[in-house]
Parts: C-alpha cells; sequence; structure tokens
C-alpha cells in the first residue's frame, strides 16, 4: 500500500491533509460534548467560545512537551522546525497538561453551576473518542508518521519513510476506541458511581495504555521521549487506579453521598430523561 498524500494543492496554497484531520478531530470533540452538556441537563452555549481557547493551549502544550523532549536529539540541531507542526510532532501529554487546566478555569467562570469534576467525568469519553479519531485523521496522515521498520504483512509505507513500518496510529486509535468502549460500559452499568469515578477510570486505561504502546509492543515510537511517555503512563495509571479505589470506599462508607446520575442508555448522546428546564442537582 502507497504512502497516503500527506499534502495537496488548491491553486498556490498548499494544504497539509494532517491539518485537516486535527481540525476534523476537534470539531467532532466539540460536538460531541455539546450534546453531552446538553443531555445531562446543563447549560452548553458557553462552550464555543471556551473550546476556542482549548484547542490553542492543547496545540501549544503538545508542541512545546515534545519540543522540549526531541530537543537535545533533533531541534537543536534544527530549530526552524521547531514551528513546523504540519509534519506532526504534538505530545498526547502536552495537550492535556495545558489543555485540561485552560477548560477547567474557562469552564468554572462561564458555567459555574457545572462542578469541575462533574465536567471532567463528562468530558472523559469525549477525550477518548476523540483521540481515536485524532490517531486515525492525524499522524497516520502526515510525514514519518509510523514507528520501526518491519517486515510483517501488517506494516504499512508512510511518506518520508523507507520500507513498511509498524502502524502506530492505528494502534493507538484502536487503544482508545476500546477504552472508550470500556468507559461507555462504565456509564451504563455502573450507576451508582461516585462522582470522579469516569475521570480516574480514563486516567487508569489511558496511561496504562500508553505505557503498553511504548514498551510492549516492540518499543514502536523511535523517539528520545519514550522513557517519558513510559514515566507519565505508569504514573497516570498508578494515579487513576487508586483514585478510584479511595472513591469507591468513600462512597461505600457514606452511602448517603450523590452519586454521579450517569449518562442514560443511549451512550452517544446521553440521558434523554432530562427535560430542558429540569433544575440541576450542583
Amino acid at each position: 500500500m502507497k504512502p497516503i498524500p500527506v499534502a495537496f494543492h488548491i491553486g498556490p496554497l498548499e494544504v497539509h491533509t494532517y491539518g485537516i484531520g486535527l481540525a476534523i478531530t476537534f470539531w467532532f470533540a466539540y460536538r460531541y460534548f455539546e450534546r453531552r452538556l446538553r443531555n445531562a441537563g446543563y447549560p452548553w452555549q458557553w462552550l464555543t467560545g471556551v473550546f476556542l481557547w482549548i484547542v490553542v493551549a492543547s496545540i501549544v502544550g503538545a508542541r512545546l512537551l515534545h519540543v522540549v523532549a526531541n530537543y537535545s536529539s533533533y531541534y537543536r540541531s534544527n530549530p526552524g522546525q521547531i514551528l513546523d507542526v504540519w509534519h506532526g510532532g504534538l505530545s498526547s501529554f502536552g495537550g492535556l497538561l495545558f489543555g485540561i487546566p485552560v477548560g477547567v478555569v474557562l469552564a468554572r467562570r462561564r458555567c459555574p453551576e457545572l462542578p469541575s469534576l462533574r465536567a471532567l467525568d463528562l468530558v472523559s469519553p469525549v477525550l477518548m473518542a476523540a483521540w481515536g479519531v485524532g490517531r486515525l485523521l492525524g499522524p497516520q496522515l502526515m510525514v514519518a508518521g509510523g514507528g520501526r521498520p518491519t517486515t510483517a504483512w501488517w506494516g504499512m509505507y508512510y511518506a518520508g519513510e523507507a520500507g513498511k513500518r509498524v502502524p502506530v496510529p492505528l494502534i493507538q486509535a484502536f487503544d482508545s476506541f476500546a477504552i472508550f468502549a470500556l468507559l461507555l460500559l462504565i456509564e451504563h452499568y455502573v450507576r451508582k458511581r461516585p462522582v470522579g469515578f469516569m475521570l480516574a477510570a480514563t486516567a487508569a486505561l489511558w496511561g496504562l495504555a500508553r505505557f503498553f504502546e511504548e514498551n510492549v509492543f516492540l518499543r514502536q515510537n523511535d523517539h528520545q521521549g519514550a522513557p517519558l511517555v513510559q514515566g507519565a503512563g505508569l504514573v497516570l495509571f498508578v494515579a487513576g487506579a487508586v483514585a478510584m479505589a479511595v472513591l469507591w470506599r468513600r462512597q461505600r462508607h457514606h452511602p448517603s453521598s450523590e452519586p454521579d446520575p450517569g449518562e442514560g442508555d443511549d451512550p452517544l448522546v446521553g440521558d434523554r430523561s432530562l427535560p430542558s428546564d429540569a433544575p440541576v442537582e450542583v
């Protein structure tokens, strides 16, 4: 299979497929989160302005952490490419490190009736679904998007890389969609879960996935930041697992505390039982 074209021209304008994929991913995340807010009974009109800042913060953080992790091995000798995001090079952890705090702070200001922990529970499945879409429409379509060389039948050709490569973006997309499916199962079947449980489960599952992606699957990401990703993934897994245990135990000992009400029977649209004018418990 030949490499997917990574750029095309509209007149004199060069359009990068990678950028189009990221734009579609952000649009999908915005629409999905808006729908979950609406069906959970919370205001959603505030999201548009806040989401734009989240996008900017996520891209800046993702690029910054990637450059820092690979500065001595690549960008010190190629400083002119530090801003070339159309060639890829966006750290997942950097995007979260900048995007989530910005989103929490702005959401708290624009929608004070939505508790921050509840907002993070609502957005957790959105993050995993968007991550899966983003892997398919981002790194899969960029220059040098593959992992280590391979002779396996499932190897793929990527622009800018010789020979077949481990299809890292496809592996990461599969992991993200699998986590997304598990989160939907938790929402549907664990109705009396404590607030914050979805966030903790997402951190644990995604951290474990990132650790195994970097460490077990032949260390397919051939870059200097791999040990950093492995360590961060392991920390996320442990922190998420501990938080899940603590939250669950606390609810068992304090059953009068308000559980997470869940998102209804349809995992993609949320709770249909709440009318738009229903009072919201905060």
